[in-house]
């Protein structure tokens, strides 16, 4: 799986990254943070003006062709960034309204004038359906004596009707930058909003649900705050690691023996990683463990190296491990 990134027959890509760049060494890197206007810029996202068409289909029989509406659907389309023509992205139904990338940005903007918060990537996938834009947050968390824990906001769009407008408050290990979703009793970390014709009201409802991702940070910070300080056996871990991924006695041989390399892998990155020496033999290095095993170290699939690479880091982006990252969290947890 590549890393989608959409590239254009200039030799640019449709990616910003502020002051640091990314895995896949495309797009553009800034000196310093970017505001709203500049990471559309950067990254262009700015002029698309997602628009629905018409739908037709064509019936060829031997007695010539015959268009066909196609009723209560339409194609999304766009005004491609580079050469202004018109490109379609998708099909969706009558109920489908747009999410232009200058609301989607003009979103977090405000959450940006409100906390301080600045932009740190944006871009766009798979040829324009689907774009994304994320923020740092300017507090860090500290769990322990020094693991550090940034906070990030990222919204992510789509438009051809693949997903809704969805916005996910996120913290990141600095060290390993494992994606770390957590689901936090009376916290909200995510929020989604439909393409309908209430869309634009309910991203304005999503910034007070979110609550500026305040109640988030306190209650994740505690909760690791009590991890770091309880202790955890390999026997522990090894009773997560088989609820997380069950094997029955009559499971064939190969799922066995994929249990025992995962097995291997997490046990030694509990006891001999490098991100675990300060935090070592506690509940908190043990979900650490467990969300570094899932996101980077599980295989992944690919004809060589980079291509692994490059499936993994999708998978971080995609959040295809949340589910099982927010279930580790739960049966780590104190």
């Amino acid at each position: 799986m590549a890393h989608e990134i959409e590239q254009f027959t200039d030799g640019t890509a449709a990616f910003a990254s502020a002051n640091t760049s990314a895995w896949h060494k495309l797009g553009t890197v800034t000196d310093g943070a970017m505001t709203a206007d500049e990471a559309m810029r950067i990254a262009s996202l700015s002029g698309w003006n997602v628009r629905l068409l018409p739908l037709t289909a064509t019936e060829i029989t031997a007695d010539g062709t015959t268009p066909v509406e196609v009723a209560q659907h339409f194609a999304t389309a766009r005004t491609h960034p580079k050469t202004g023509r018109t490109q379609t992205l998708g099909v969706v139904g009558s109920d489908y309204h747009p999410v232009q990338n200058e609301e989607h940005a003009e979103f977090l903007n405000l959450l940006a004038d409100e906390s301080g918060a600045h932009f740190e990537t944006a871009g766009s996938l798979k040829d324009g359906r689907q774009v994304f834009l994320t923020m740092k947050m300017p507090q860090t968390l500290t769990i322990g004596a020094d693991d550090d824990v940034d906070l990030y906001i990222a919204a992510f769009n789509s438009h051809d009707g693949g997903s809704a407008f969805r916005v996910v408050v996120t913290p990141i290990r600095v060290v390993c930058a494992n994606t770390q979703r957590a689901a936090i009793a009376g916290a909200r970390s995510s929020f989604v909003v439909r393409h309908t014709a209430g869309a634009k009201a309910r991203i304005a409802q999503a910034r007070s649900a979110l609550g500026l991702t305040v109640r988030y940070a306190e209650e994740f910070e505690k909760a690791a705050q009590r991890m770091i300080q309880a202790e955890m056996t390999l026997n522990e871990l090894r009773s997560v690691v088989d609820e997380l991924w069950p094997v029955k006695d009559n499971d064939s041989a190969r799922t066995k023996t994929n249990q025992r390399q995962r097995w291997g892998a997490i046990s030694n990155l509990f006891e001999h990683a490098d991100t675990q020496a300060s935090i070592r033999g506690t509940r908190w290095a043990g979900y650490n463990a467990l969300t570094e095993y899932a996101n980077h170290v599980a295989p992944a699939r690919g004809k060589n190296d980079a291509e692994k690479t490059a499936a993994r880091a999708e998978r971080v982006i995609s959040g295809a491990a949340n589910d099982l990252m927010e279930k580790a969290f739960a049966l780590t947890t104190v």
